[in-house]
C-alpha cells in the first residue's frame, strides 16, 4: 500500500481515440452451402434466415448474419394473395422506422437509392436485408470497405454474370440524414476500375447498425434463379416471383445461392485515458517496501553521505479517496535519486 501520494491534476490527464481495423472476409462457399446447408437455420416464425460459420448445432458455430426480404405496402409487389404478404410488408415498415426514420408528418420513410428523404427521391420498395452479427461489424462497419459480388446473370444451367456491388466514395460522401447513423450508397459496376462505380445506387449500407439493404431490381435482369445447394437444380422463376409467390426463407435461399463473395473492414473504437505521473527530483527517492531497510539504514545507501535512491517498477492510480483503481507495470525497473526527473505515461483503454 502506497503511503504517499501525489494529486493529478487536469493538467496531467488527456484523452485519445484509436479506431481498429480487421478485414473481414465470407466466400460463397460458406453461404451456398459448404456444410450442405446444415449452417442455414430457418425458423417457424418463417420471419429471416439465419447463417452460421458451421453447422450452427456446433457449439464452435459463430452467428454471421441474418436474410430476411421485404416490400413497401406502396410497392407492386403488395398483393393479399402473395405468400406472407402482410409479414413481408411488417418487415419493410420494421426496417424503415429502425434505419431511415420518419418524416415531418410522422409518416415512415422508405427507403432511398440515393438517400434522397423527399418525395421525390427514387425508392427501393422491394428489398433483401442483411443483418450482421456484431461478433462480425463490432463498433461499425469502415467505410469505403464494403464490397459483394452477386451472380446476376440469367442461367438455366450455370450462372456466370457477375455484378461487384460496393460503398464507392463512402469516406466523403457518406450520409447522416437517417435515424440509424452514417450510411453510404451501395453502386454496381464490375472489376477493379473505380468509373464503373458511378450512377444510381442499388442499396444501402448502414455502417453503426450493420445493415445492407440491397434493392430487389438489381435480379430483374435475370430470369433464374438458382435454389438449393450448388449440386442442386435451377428454378426458371424470376427473383421477382420468388418474392411473391414463396415464403421469406424461400426468397433468402434464392439471395443465397446468387451470393459469390462479400468482405468488409470492421471498426473497434479504442478510446484512452492518457496520465502523465510526473516525478520531480525530490520526490519518490525513498521506497515504502519493508525490505527498503535493514537495521533502520537504507541498504541502497553504503555511506552515510550518499544520496536517497529508489527504482520505479509500478505505478499505482488511486481514487480521491486513496483507493488503489489501476495498476501500471514498467517493463523494468527505473533508476531514481535527487539527480534525475522523469514523466511516466500511464494509458488506460476502454
Amino acid at each position: 500500500m502506497a503511503t504517499t501520494y501525489k494529486p493529478i491534476t487536469k493538467n496531467d490527464v488527456t484523452t485519445a481515440k484509436t479506431l481498429l481495423h480487421e478485414a473481414i472476409p465470407i466466400t460463397g462457399t460458406i453461404v451456398t452451402g459448404t456444410y450442405r446447408d446444415n449452417n442455414i437455420k430457418n425458423f417457424s416464425h418463417g420471419m429471416f434466415q439465419s447463417v452460421y460459420d458451421y453447422p450452427y448445432l456446433s457449439s464452435s458455430a459463430n452467428h454471421i448474419f441474418d436474410i430476411t426480404v421485404g416490400y413497401s405496402s406502396k410497392s407492386s409487389f403488395s398483393s393479399s394473395a402473395n405468400t406472407q404478404n402482410s409479414k413481408k410488408i411488417n418487415i419493410y415498415n420494421q426496417m424503415a422506422q429502425v434505419l431511415m426514420g420518419f418524416d415531418h408528418t410522422g409518416s415512415v420513410l422508405e427507403f432511398d437509392r440515393d438517400l434522397d428523404t423527399s418525395a421525390g427521391g427514387t425508392k427501393m420498395r422491394e428489398c433483401v436485408f442483411l443483418n450482421f452479427s456484431r461478433l462480425l461489424t463490432k463498433d461499425e462497419v469502415k467505410k469505403q470497405s464494403f464490397n459483394m459480388t452477386l451472380i446476376t446473370g440469367s442461367a438455366t444451367t450455370s450462372p456466370t454474370a457477375s455484378t461487384d456491388i460496393r460503398d464507392y466514395g463512402a469516406n466523403t460522401s457518406f450520409k447522416t440524414n437517417v435515424a440509424a447513423g452514417e450510411v453510404g450508397v451501395l453502386y454496381s459496376g464490375s472489376g477493379a476500375d473505380s468509373n464503373a462505380f458511378a450512377g444510381t445506387g442499388v442499396g444501402l449500407v448502414f455502417y453503426q447498425a450493420g445493415v445492407v439493404v440491397l434493392t430487389s431490381s438489381i435480379f430483374k435482369h435475370s430470369p433464374h434463379i438458382h435454389f438449393g445447394r450448388p449440386d442442386a437444380t435451377y428454378d426458371t422463376r424470376s427473383f421477382e416471383a420468388v418474392l411473391t409467390a414463396s415464403n421469406i426463407s424461400a426468397s433468402a435461399d434464392g439471395f443465397r445461392n446468387r451470393f459469390s463473395d462479400m468482405s468488409f473492414n470492421n471498426t473497434v473504437e479504442l478510446n484512452s485515458s492518457i496520465y502523465f505521473c510526473r516525478v520531480n527530483h525530490n520526490e519518490f527517492n525513498y521506497s515504502s517496501n519493508p525490505s527498503y531497510l535493514s537495521a533502520s539504514q537504507i541498504r541502497v545507501k553504503t555511506k552515510k553521505e550518499d544520496s536517497p535512491v529508489s527504482y520505479i517498477t509500478t505505478v499505482g492510480l488511486y481514487s480521491t479517496d486513496n483507493v488503489l483503481v489501476a495498476v501500471a507495470k514498467l517493463s523494468e525497473p527505473l533508476k531514481k535519486d535527487t539527480s534525475n526527473e522523469m514523466t511516466l505515461r500511464v494509458r488506460l483503454d476502454y
